[in-house]
This record gives structure tokens, C-alpha cells and sequence, in this order.
């Protein structure tokens, strides 16, 4: 929420209470949010739903009196799942929940990723560990970075810089510091019992039920038939439940910078989540809504009332798909503005035909170095960077946030110079001409 006046602060606090939300440790050198996969818990290639163990994370991390003042804020991604939705190399811990040879389960603990100014893929320092055991884990995990993090150098205060400097040395006292934990009691180890009552947070729900004034025949046109076709290839995903579907909302269109809404759209969702998907959306990783309960026979009366919201665009995971941060427009750290170049874009690449022919592509943008729309992680990055005053973009090639799309996560290559604005637009082209041909 972008344009809240100081005096109306606490307000806007209170009244995000009354429905279970706060703003606690959205900021500042802590623990902070820890996301996961959008499909949690009714993705069809889940191994464990990671949603019990990223709130059992949230409640052990907040307010937290040994980790409230970190060397530099630390960030937590969880997904349960074979493909990795949740770019958990690209945080300060990704955890990927793993079953081994036993039949056990466990995490894959991963440590220091992150973009920014050094970007860098997370390490691989456990392959294993039994699932009770996390929270003692990342305990030592933190420790370590509370311990030995700089604090005398803002750009070099992330964990990432650690792990890179220190290497061996930081998983040895990290698997040291497990080992006194242990020895002292293992105080964290999460019982049966706990893992259960959190789980029993997240059953699904009864669908047949609340869903039962959706069920109504809709007809597609035959002059329309090719739009719902590709809506459902694009936007809508297979569900564990084969009955029910979960369906992506759109809200990459001309005229609205990716990542914002307006009230009016987020009632419309709010409305079509009541109506077809159990009361509940998620906001995805590429800044669009989901609805993770769609009875497959109430598809196509949801793309009609998605299609009257303009929220049934099937454009997601193409090209106009993007994910761009503020930029100069809004943020004081900027270089360089991002809406504008996002527009440019998304204005050249109209013809829906063209953007399924092209296929799956992540453009991503950024308006400066802290890389808040993820430029590092794009098939095609591009970053806003001044110059003697001027905005100019850096355009980088062949990124991946680590989704089996995209292969393992790794940070792209800049080519060729710094662009004008007015070139970015071309540069694009001039790059998926030559992917076209090659």
C-alpha cells in the first residue's frame, strides 16, 4: 500500500488486524517474510505441503529476541515440490523439502543467494536434514552470520557475502553450532504433535460445498474458442485434486504497471475467489493473483467473468509476463525508471499470436542495482543504471530463477553497451529476432 499518510499509519495497522494481517518484520535487519510455491499444497508434483513448515518458521522467527538486529535483513524461501516455484537458491536460505533413499523426509538445506549488487547462487550445505530438525538448523545457520556477518559495510552484510568469503569454514562452524544445539538439548525439535496442529491449519476446503452456487453451464463462443484454448493451456495448472484446477489471474496488461492493482481489481478477485475458489487467492511469484480451488466444470463461467474484469489475459510465463520493480517513478533509490520501459514493452508486444509463438520467456526489470525486479534471474534482465545524470539500461541474457523451465539458477550475462530509453524497446526485439532464427 503504497500511499498511506503518516497520520493514518496506526489506522491502517489496526484495521489489518481485525482480519489476521500485520506489517511485523516486512522491514528492517531481521527474519523477514519467508514466501513459497503459489501451488503449495495443491501442486501434482508435491513431495510435502511446505506450508505447515514455513508457519511454524513464521511463529519461531517473529520478534525473535537474538535475531532482531542481523548484520543485514535475511530472507527464507520453502517449496515442497520437485520443480522449484519458489527460487530458493536465490535467498539467503532456500529450504526444498526431499525424500531420501529411506523414504524419510527432510529439507535440502541451501545458504547464500541473493541478487543485488553480487549476485550470487545459494550453496548447497546439507543434502539432508530430518524435517524436525529445521528450526535447530537454521538456528545455527544464523547464529554463525549473527556472529560473523559484517557490520562495517552495508554492501558487503548479506550472508551471501559470508558464505562466498568463508566458505568451508562458515558450513564447518555452522555444522558445529548444530552439534552444540543438539548436545544442549535440541530445544527446537519439533515434535509430531506440533507438526500437526499447524498442518491442520491448511486442509482443503470443502469445495463441493462452498462452491455450489459457481456450478452453472456456460458456452464459449465458437469465434472465442481459441482464446479460452490458450487461456487454459497458460493460466490454468493441473491440481492434485484431478477435479479442481488452479487458475492464474493476469494482471499484466497495457496501461498498468506490473505488480500494482487497483481497488476495483482487487475486489473483482476478491469476488471471483468467493464465487469459484473457496474464499481463498494467493499472490504469485511473478506479481499476478491465483486461485488455488477451481472446480474444473467452473472454468470456462470463470474465464467469462475474468474476461469482463480483464483479468483473463493468457499471457502468463510469456514475454509480457514481466516482473519490474517501482523504479524512479516511486522509489528513492532508483536510477532509473522502470514503468515506462515495462509500457514500452508491453505496448510493442500486443499480438497474442507473436507471444505464444515466441513461448515461454521471463523479461525482468529492475531500476537500479538492488535488483528488486529481479533483472539477475530473467532469460532477459534489464537494469536501470545513471550515467552523468541520464537514464541508461543494461540489457542481460540467459538468467534463471532455478524453475525446470528455465533450468538451475544462475545470474544472466550483460551484452552489448548501456541503452537510451527510447532503445530498449528494439534492443528486446532485436534479441528474440536472432532467438527466433537460432
Amino acid at each position: 500500500f503504497n500511499w498511506i499518510p503518516l497520520t493514518k499509519s496506526a489506522d491502517v495497522m489496526d484495521l489489518l488486524a481485525t482480519v489476521d494481517m500485520h506489517g511485523i518484520q516486512t522491514s528492517g535487519n531481521c527474519i523477514r517474510n519467508i514466501t513459497s510455491d503459489e501451488l503449495a499444497g495443491v501442486a501434482v508434483d508435491e513431495i510435502a505441503d511446505p506450508r505447515p513448515f514455513a508457519e511454524i518458521l513464521r511463529q519461531w522467527s517473529t520478534l525473535h529476541p537474538e535475531f532482531a538486529f542481523l548484520p543485514r535483513k535475511f530472507k527464507i524461501a520453502i517449496t515442497g515440490a520437485r520443480e522449484d516455484r519458489a527460487a530458493v537458491a536465490w535467498h539467503d536460505v532456500g529450504l526444498h523439502l526431499i525424500k531420501n533413499a529411506q523414504g524419510e523426509l527432510g529439507f535440502k538445506v541451501l545458504v547464500g543467494g541473493g541478487m543485488g549488487r553480487t549476485p550470487i547462487t545459494a550453496t548447497v550445505i546439507r543434502e539432508f536434514l530430518p524435517w524436525n530438525q529445521i528450526m535447530n538448523y537454521i538456528e545455527a545457520i544464523v547464529r554463525v552470520y549473527n556472529r560473523w556477518g559484517r557490520r562495517d559495510n552495508l554492501y558487503k552484510a548479506r550472508i551471501k557475502i559470508l558464505v562466498k568469503a568463508e566458505g568451508q569454514r562458515y558450513i564447518d562452524e555452522v555444522e558445529a553450532e548444530y552439534q552444540t544445539i543438539l548436545a544442549n538439548g535440541a530445544a527446537h525439535t519439533i515434535p509430531d504433535a506440533e507438526l500437526a496442529r499447524v498442518s491442520a491449519c491448511f486442509v482443503a476446503p470443502a469445495i463441493a460445498q462452498s462452491n455450489a452456487a459457481a456450478s452453472k453451464t456456460v458456452a464459449i463462443p465458437a469465434e472465442r474458442q481459441k482464446d479460452y484454448a490458450r487461456w487454459l493451456k497458460q493460466n490454468v495448472a493441473a491440481h492434485k485434486n484431478p477435479a479442481l484446477r488452479a487458475v492464474t489471474l493476469s494482471f499484466k496488461r497495457l496501461g498498468q504497471a506490473p505488480g500494482d492493482a487497483d481497488a476495483d481489481q482487487l475486489d473483482t478477485a476478491a469476488d471471483l475467489a468467493d464465487e469459484f475458489s473457496a474464499g481463498e487467492v494467493r499472490v504469485t511469484h511473478d506479481q499476478n493473483l491465483l486461485l488455488p480451488w477451481v472446480r474444473e466444470q467452473d472454468l470456462p463461467a470463470l474465464w467469462v467473468a475474468a474476461s469482463h474484469a480483464g483479468l483473463a489475459r493468457s499471457n502468463i510465463r510469456l514475454l509480457s509476463d514481466m516482473i519490474a520493480c517501482p523504479g524512479g517513478d516511486f522509489c528513492a533509490l532508483a536510477n532509473a525508471r522502470s514503468i515506462p520501459i515495462a509500457a514500452a514493452i508491453t505496448e510493442r508486444y500486443q499480438d497474442m499470436d507473436e507471444l505464444h509463438d515466441l513461448g515461454e520467456i521471463d523479461l525482468h526489470i529492475s531500476g537500479c542495482i538492488n535488483s528488486c525486479g529481479h533483472h539477475h534471474s530473467g532469460h532477459i534482465g534489464i537494469l536501470g543504471v545513471d550515467k552523468d545524470g541520464k537514464e541508461w539500461y543494461q540489457v542481460s541474457l540467459g538468467g534463471s530463477d532455478g524453475s525446470q523451465l528455465s533450468g538451475a539458477a544462475v545470474a544472466g550475462k550483460v551484452v552489448g553497451p548501456s541503452f537510451s530509453a527510447g532503445e530498449v524497446p528494439g534492443v528486446v526485439e532485436a534479441v528474440l529476432e536472432v532467438f527466433r532464427k537460432e
